[in-house]
């Protein structure tokens, strides 16, 4: 029986996630908890951020939901291939922001129950700090 997506555990993404960031010192975070569908499940905005944050945040994992990669995969993909991944975004209405930071959640014989897309610091450090969450939350991080 494999793990579900609960709000419970979404909200445990978060909170570790924002732990890992204080540990780090890093910028203000938001951090976006998305379900398998690309539906909002859970979002945290700390004090200080910018008004975009949200929408970033949702962008990173909405891409990893999507395309079935995360978000680092995605980067890479956008240098070699620019147009397939902007012809993806355009598809998708504009929605996606393809940069590291959003990380598949995943069970640990791989079925994707969702994203998280964190946003605020460098990208390296947003995906550091989803992994840390998804991982605590007792699920599996997918950063490829």
């Amino acid at each position: 029986m494999s793990l579900a997506l609960t709000l419970e555990r979404s909200n445990r993404i978060i909170t570790v996630a924002l732990e890992k960031a204080a540990e780090l010192g890093l910028k203000p975070l938001t951090v976006a908890v998305l379900d398998a569908g690309g539906h909002l499940k859970a979002l945290a905005r700390q004090d200080g951020t910018s008004t975009l944050r949200p929408e970033m945040a949702q962008g990173k994992a909405r891409g990893a939901i999507h395309l079935g990669i995360g978000s680092r995969a995605i980067f890479e993909r956008a240098e070699k291939q620019p147009f397939f991944v902007q012809s993806v975004n355009a598809l998708a209405g504009g929605s996606l922001v393809p940069v590291p930071g959003g990380v598949l959640i995943t069970t640990s014989d791989g079925e994707i129950i969702g994203a998280v897309g964190i946003t605020g610091d460098t990208s390296d450090n947003d995906e550091t700090c989803a992994v840390a969450g998804i991982e605590a939350a007792g699920f599996v991080a997918r950063i490829y």
